[in-house]
Formats: C-alpha cells, structure tokens, sequence
C-alpha cells in the first residue's frame, strides 16, 4: 500500500459518483439537489457497513459546498476539504450510543439557533440515533417540528424501528440496502488495481461473501488478507485467514453421498473436526451447494461453466433428481437448527449427513420401513414389508362400485373433488350415467362446486356427457377412501411383524434392553 492508512477510510467515497450499491438513494438525493427541494431532517438506514455516514457527510458537502447547493460538490473548497477531514465547524457530529441522555442533546439543540459561523448550512449528524432516550427523543422532536432555516438534521440508525414514530413522520427516510457480493468484488478489485496489489477473483469472493452486504467490512477484511497474504490476495491464503472450508469438502460430500458410501461420508467428517472447522459454517456451506445445484438444475443457462468448479457442479445435477435437491436442503437447514441441541456439533453435522444418506432414492422404494428402537445404539433398520395386492376382476362381473372404485384412480383429481370421488359409493355405474352416494357425515364434500369438477373429469375421461346424479344417504362404506385405509393398516401391519422379527432388532432388545417404539415405524410407499 502506499501509506499505512487502512483501506476503509483512504477508499471512502467523497461524491456521489463513488457509491457503491445505492443507486436508488443517490439518485433521490440527486434529484431533490437539482430541484432545490431540500428536507430539514434526513434518515439513512440499513446494516452496518453500507455506507449511511458516508451518504450523510456527502450530503453535507452537497448543502455546504462553496460552488452552492449542488448534487456535485466541487471536494476542493474549504467547506468539502474540512468535512473531509472531519474538522468543519458546522458540521457537528454525535454518537447516540454513548450520548443517550436528554442533557446533551439539549445542549446540542440549544446551539441550533445560532447562524452557521462559515457555512450556508449547520448540520447535525446523530449516528444511532435509534439509541436516544423517550425524552431525548421529545427534546428533537420539538427543533424537528418548528426547525431553524439554517439547520439540516441527517440521522443514521440500523434499527429504525425504535425510532418515536413522531420522528419518522418528520424524516426524509432512505433505506441504504446490503451491497450484492458482486459489486463488492468489483470494488475491492478497483482499489486493489489502484493499490498496485495482485489478487485472484477466488480470494475476493471469499471476502465479499464473509461481508455480508458490508462494504466497511470487506475493506477491513482485505486489509487483513494484504497482511497475511504478504501483500498478495490469493484464495488459499483468504481461505486459511477466514477459516473457511475448503468446498472440495463439500463437494466430495455430496459425490459420497451419490454413491451411498457412508464411510466415504464419515472420512470427510473426521477431516474436518481435524482441521478444526466450524461444523455449523460447513453446513452454510452445503445448503449454498445445494441451492446453486438446484438452480442450475431449473435454470441451466445460469450455469457459469467456466468457473473452476463448473463441470464438477454440472457433473453432481445430472445425479440428483430436484425432488432430492430439495429434501436435502431442508435436512441441511433443519441440520443447522438442531446444532446447538446436538450433544456436541460433530454429532449434530455428521446425524445431518446420515439423515440425507438415509432418504436417498434407493431407500425410498415401495414396501420398505423403518424404525427406532429406542437406544443410542440404534440404527436406521431396512426391511422389506411384503405387498399386499388385490386381484382385479375382470370388468364384465365388476359390481357399479367395484366399476367406481376402479375408474377413480384413474381420473386426474385433487383437493375436495378428489376427496368427494373417494368418499363416493356407486349405486349404478355406465359410461353415459352413474349414480353416487356419499354418508352423511361427509356431506360438506357435495358441493355444487366439486360436483361439477368431478363430471367434468368424467366427461373428460368417457370424452362425451355423463349424466352424475350425487345423493347423500346410507352406504356399505366400500370406498376408495376406506380401501385405502385398510391398505394402509395392512402395510403398517406388516412392516410392524417384519420389524419385530428381525434378528439385528432383536439382539438389540436383548443385549441393550432396548425397546421398539412401534409408533415410529412407517411403510414407505
């Protein structure tokens, strides 16, 4: 670097032209400077870091500069030289944080009335202002609805919410947004091209992404990142610096976890808990995968290939389906959640990584389930559930209702009309008319509205009219609904008595005194 001052105060703004990611605020300001439509009190919010100081001492250079009220100050007066060195008279600036009382802000107000001593506007710059007190609060309120011609209030919080309402009312508020990651790359390459620093675009990704919409703070970072580095930006020195895994990691888990190979999966775990890596961040990291997985697998042409990692990310879409994209990122987030209940994080992360294993594809096919046994020494259980089919007869000695029951999976319902077709009994059944009756205790499902879905579907499937008569009255209760039920029972049935007679399941009662929790075991269909 050229001189010793950090990056952050050499590389601040000075006009509006060097902002950085507040294009809606400048171009406001801008605006009401050209139309001389000034505000007698300014509030600036969002994050830490984005630049609401900066806009406000630009402002005052904007009221104050010697050329005259414009949306470019000149930088080169004594008014915009002074504020840029933080020494302008009329430029008083106050810290709420430490400057809470009423005593002091009635001491700032009562100089308010006071003319300006060398320029066209005095200015009041209260940062956090958010932190006054009730009646510190009501002291400015009164300069705020009655101010002197002479005086411009500009405030700065990150959290306007415990701003009086009354305040805000009397405010110009602009809400100053987090800066996108690649507008803080584009900048710290700029400053780094000035500085005549070498840097590589994976390093500075690294530290717009540990900003978090921070300007500030990915100046401070790459301060840091010039020192370690030796006066070179690189990715593995940033990585190493900011402890941030290393996503060959990440990758590796979701290619084992495509294999199924849970040792593979457990390796890596054990890797990490060496190199001493936050479990929590690396989970960060899983869910970032997986949501850059699942866009490329809607968005394809979103796919940046010529990335380093481009063709292992292509490689990993092809391997998943979406449906599993998405259950992974709710495990992962659930994951990061359940983290600090975990008996310790490298059980919390490494239960998340079998929670996934555990709902791969192949372990979601029909007839299989699951169990607790109710120990720490437990396992995920597989079993096969044997099926139970029914036999089909044939259509000429169908009943009306058997006719029905087999026609209804085959129309494309949902919602209440798929429910009225299930709950419906069939009285008389043919392709031009058919007579349904549904128990009194699900007469809410006759509806007109449903009614004439389910016709519709009818009519569609048959291709021309068919007459539907719907009735409520007594049935024998041999519906779609109920089958499906005794289905259900059956399979659950089933995956209870396989359950109980397998052998692993039962050395566990007996050497663990372990007890099967009959409630947890589902057939998965």
């Amino acid at each position: 670097m050229t001189d010793s001052q950090v990056l952050a105060r050499k590389w601040r703004p000075k006009d509006f032209s060097e902002l950085v990611g507040q294009e809606h605020v400048v171009r406001a300001l801008i605006n009401s400077m050209e139309q001389n439509r000034l505000h007698h009190a300014y509030l600036f919010t969002g994050t830490r870091g984005v630049g609401k100081t900066t806009v406000a001492r630009i402002l005052a250079k904007a009221l104050n500069c010697e050329q005259g009220v414009t949306a470019a100050p000149c930088g080169k007066c004594a008014a915009c030289m002074a504020i840029d060195q933080g020494n302008f008279i009329d430029l008083i600036e106050l810290d709420a944080a430490s400057n809470t009382q009423v005593d002091a802000m009635r001491e700032l107000l009562d100089n308010a009335q006071y003319a300006p001593v060398a320029a066209r506007y005095k200015v009041y710059l209260i940062d956090e202002v958010h932190m006054l007190s009730r009646s510190a609060f009501n002291a400015m309120l009164k300069t705020l609805e009655e101010p002197p011609e002479h005086v411009k209030f500009i405030l700065a919080t990150t959290d306007p919410q415990k701003i009086p309402v009354t305040v805000l009312s009397r405010c110009l508020q602009f809400n100053l947004k987090q800066i996108p990651p690649s507008l803080i790359v584009e900048r710290l390459t700029e400053i780094l091209s000035m500085e005549g620093i070498p840097a590589d675009a994976a390093g500075l990704r690294l530290l717009a992404q540990a900003a978090k919409g921070s300007l500030r703070d990915a100046l401070s970072l790459l301060d840091q990142a010039i020192a370690f580095g030796n006066s070179v930006v690189n990715e593995s020195d940033t990585r190493a610096m900011l402890g941030v895994l290393d996503q060959d990691h990440i990758f590796a888990l979701l290619e084992a976890l495509a294999e199924q190979n849970g040792a593979a999966i457990f390796a890596i775990a054990d890797q990490l808990e060496a190199a001493s890596v936050s479990f929590d961040q690396a989970l960060q990291d899983l869910a970032a995968l997986l949501h850059r997985l699942a866009t490329a697998q809607v968005i394809p042409q979103m796919l940046d290939e010529t990335q380093p990692d481009g063709d292992r990310l292509l490689a990993l879409t092809k391997r998943f389906s979406p449906e599993d994209i998405q259950l992974f990122y709710q495990i992962v987030l659930h994951g990061r959640t359940d983290l600090a209940h975990a008996p310790d994080e490298y059980s919390g992360f490494t239960m998340t990584l079998m929670r996934m294993l555990a709902f791969m594809p192949d372990s979601r096919q029909p007839g299989r389930a699951y169990a607790d046994t109710g120990t720490d020494h437990a396992r995920e259980v597989k079993v096969e559930a044997p099926s139970c089919p029914r036999e089909a007869k044939p259509v000429s000695d169908q009943s009306p209702n058997e006719a029905w029951l087999a026609l209804v999976n085959q129309l494309k319902l949902s919602g209440m009309t798929r429910m009225l077709a299930q709950y419906s009994e069939a009285k008389s059944f043919s392709e031009s008319r058919i007579e349904l009756y549904v128990a009194e205790m699900h007469k809410h499902l006759l509806e007109k509205s449903y009614q004439d879905r389910l016709r519709s579907q009818l009519e569609i499937h048959f291709g021309k009219p068919v007459e539907v008569i719907f009735s409520q009255g007594s049935i024998t209760g041999v519906t779609s609904a109920a089958l499906q039920d005794r289905d259900k029972l059956a399979r659950q049935s089933k995956a209870v008595e396989a359950i109980e007679s397998d052998p692993y399941v039962q050395e566990l009662i007996e050497q663990f005194d372990a007890r099967l929790n009959v409630s947890s075991i589902k057939p998965i269909d």
